[in-house]
């Protein structure tokens, strides 16, 4: 008898799974291409719904805050505790979706996504809305790996191209978040920001149980809980420490911030020696720091830092520094996804003839360029347009890098896409939670926040300096993988 695969080694067995009789990649000519851009509009649906929710709280921070009656750096919660479910859930779903199919766990984290959200909607308090967000984002985590696993096995030798596209489906929520956020939460409530993914998800789906085919399941091992719940548990205590440095002056902070320090060097620790020494572990060492994935994986984590950490708080700087309203702050993440569409295209389509590094080291400096001039205003220039224009900026720099990035690590083991995929989504989002965890930690103990926010631009725009050497080390590819 063979031995358990290994986490997300599962999808090492069927590079191309099989389909069952009746989907639409079994079909010929005109009809099977039908089929395989129905179910990329289904799938892209499912992401863009997740980046609406994502876009729609950045807006609402403010009036959360206010409406709550809770401080910047626990507000900022409902943000860090949806990118904390997140990481659980991509490499987790990654797997799963191997073993119990793809389109049963898309449909699943669809249901699971769209309670959530109705949930949200109806909590009373700040605690009540971060202990339902950490659902909803199990729930938005799982699209990802599911949804790039789908689109492969369906587009065969074009999945780099389909799965590059992806980089254009989320800034589209970037461009519609904003605009309904801040309509909902001017003339309704921050309650319809939750409350819109309802009938969104329903339809969602109707469409997915209707038009996704199934594809034949694999015999895996056990789910790793353990290494699971060693990895939530460190990034959690670890974002509750920075967090509680936000806090009013005296000894019970530093002792707060001391214990949950040392829990999470604790059982970080725990974590890598479980990765190691199990037979059976959610993440296997090697997706860790093999060879590529060790560089990739820190570029992404950095990259999430920098690049996702700032969209989470553009609208806040808007508010803080310059008193825009919400409709104009969180047009400002409009300009940011319109500069990231408008290249994302063209990056994807001559992703075979660049190669990966070009497209990250070019993409890396234009978004730092970017947050470095949104840190400060030209005198006689006026703040909004300014604002958007540097915005614009750093998308165009996330448009250039973010097809070349996602395809980076996928080409070091191809016949694994939803695991990486998973893998990929948690570091970056690991990256988030910790820019913004600390940011928030510094806006509460800050006189001028405005100010200090536009300080942690720059530091995010020497992030993404300091991590292009990195790209230095990335297998170089072209052509089709």
């Amino acid at each position: 008898m063979s031995e358990p695969l290994s986490g997300l080694e599962a999808a090492d067995l069927i590079s191309q799974p099989r389909l069952r009789r009746g989907d639409p990649s079994g079909r010929s000519g005109a009809n099977a291409q039908d089929g395989h851009w129905l179910v990329f509009a289904i799938v892209s649906m499912a992401l863009l719904m997740s980046s609406l929710d994502q876009t729609i709280v950045a807006t609402a921070l403010p009036v959360l805050q206010r409406d709550l009656g809770a401080s910047i750096n626990w507000t900022s919660w409902t943000i860090t505790i949806y990118s904390l479910g997140q990481i659980i859930a991509m490499p987790l779903a990654g797997r799963l979706s191997d073993a119990y199919g793809r389109k049963r766990i898309f449909l699943l984290a669809t249901v699971l996504f769209t309670a959530a959200s109705l949930c949200c909607g109806l909590a009373s308090n700040v605690d009540e809305l971060v202990a339902l967000r950490f659902p909803q984002a199990l729930g938005g985590g799982a699209f990802m790996p599911s949804a790039t696993g789908i689109v492969s096995d369906y587009f065969g030798k074009d999945r780099d191209r389909a799965v590059g596209l992806f980089a254009s489906i989320v800034p589209i929520g970037a461009v519609i978040g904003p605009v309904v956020g801040g309509v909902f939460v001017t003339y309704w409530s921050w309650r319809a920001i939750f409350f819109v993914n309802v009938p969104i998800g329903v339809l969602l789906l109707a469409l997915g149980w209707r038009y996704i085919p199934n594809t034949v399941r694999r015999t895996v091992g056990a789910v790793d809980f353990v290494g699971v719940g060693l990895l939530g548990f460190t990034l959690l205590c670890g974002m509750f420490g920075v967090a509680s440095l936000g806090g009013g002056p005296g000894l019970d902070l530093w002792i707060r911030f001391a214990v949950a320090e040392a829990l999470a060097v604790l059982s970080s620790v725990l974590f890598l020696r479980h990765v190691m020494h199990s037979r059976n572990p959610f993440i296997p060492g090697r997706l860790l720091y093999g060879k590529g994935f060790g560089v990739m994986n820190l570029i992404n984590f950095l990259y999430g830092g920098a690049a996702l950490g700032f969209g989470a708080l553009v609208p806040l700087y808007g508010q803080l520094r310059y008193g825009i309203p919400i409709l104009a702050a969180g047009g400002l993440l409009v300009a940011r996804a319109l500069g990231m569409v408008s290249v994302a295209g063209l990056a994807v389509y001559t992703l075979r003839r660049t190669g990966y590094r070009s497209p990250m080291v070019v993409g890396f400096l234009i978004s730092a360029c970017g947050l470095i001039a949104m840190s400060w205003t030209p005198a006689g220039r006026p703040s909004v347009v300014w604002l958007s224009i540097s915005a614009a900026i750093t998308g165009v720099g996330m448009g250039a890098s973010v097809p070349a990035a996602n395809n980076a690590t996928l080409q070091l083991a191809p016949d694994q896409v939803a695991a990486i995929a998973g893998l990929r989504g948690m570091f970056r989002q690991s990256g988030a939670i910790t820019a913004v965890s600390v940011s928030a930690a510094l806006l509460a103990r800050s006189g001028h926040q405005g100010t200090e926010l536009g300080h942690v631009f720059l530091a995010f725009a020497v992030l993404l300096i300091m991590s292009t050497p990195l790209v230095l080390l990335v297998p170089q590819h072209r052509g089709r993988w």
